[in-house]
């Protein structure tokens, strides 16, 4: 997995991502902050959920901060505020 994100395709992606969302962070512009977006985060964890590591819709820009609230890092494990970006995305995948 970690070699995917050495890919050319993921750089394109991840590119691609950041300026779509304006190079800013979607958590941080839902409260009217704006702050610098660093890191296409799949909402879809890519270990789980292979099949949507390019897949533009479940992608969002974060900076650093946001991020690391996505994960939990000692498990893994999505955290609450994660979960909840899965289900704001769920439903353009049934688009």
């Amino acid at each position: 997995m970690a070699n995917f994100y050495r890919t050319k395709q993921w750089k394109r992606k991840r590119s691609n991502i950041l300026k779509r969302d304006e190079y800013q962070c979607r958590e941080c512009k839902r409260y009217g902050k704006v702050t610098t977006a660093t890191i296409a985060h799949h909402c879809y964890p890519l270990d789980k959920y292979p099949e949507y590591k390019l897949d533009s819709r479940t992608l969002i820009s974060l900076c650093g901060t946001c991020h690391n609230q996505m994960h939990d890092r000692i498990t893994d494990e999505l955290t609450d505020k994660g979960l909840k970006w899965m289900e704001r995305i769920s439903p353009l995948l049934n688009d």
